[in-house]
């Protein structure tokens, strides 16, 4: 169940960009964090690079569930808080097809489908 994604072409600035990510990790708990480069996040999450979290460490395989492209840092924060207040159910209600709680605040999602 891996997500592609396609972040930012050579010519794009990365820190015009900005996305709220929800990672699950193999106990099945998630993980919401925000960034201007997921494929980057996912990587130093996963170990291969410096700078993860040591709330994901040990834990992998890690996979994107939802990756939502955001207008700017403070929309980002703004998401990540709301998603972080969310129960488990709702996250999953909200990863699977149930949008409505971020229409609000006028967010793309740019997750891939998962294998």
């Amino acid at each position: 169940m891996a997500a592609s994604i396609s972040v930012l072409t050579e010519n794009e600035d990365s820190t015009d960009r900005w996305y709220v990510y929800v990672i699950e990790n193999r106990l099945g708990q998630f993980y919401t964090g925000i960034t201007t480069d997921p494929n980057r996040r996912l990587r130093q999450h996963s170990g291969e690079l410096k700078g993860g979290a040591r709330a994901l460490k040990g834990k992998g395989p890690l996979q994107f569930r939802l990756i939502l492209n955001v207008s700017d840092r403070s929309v980002a924060l703004k998401t990540e808080y709301a998603i972080k207040q969310l129960s488990k159910r709702e996250k999953l209600a909200l990863i699977e097809e149930d949008l409505r709680a971020l229409t609000a605040q006028q967010v793309e999602i740019v997750t891939a489908r998962f294998c």
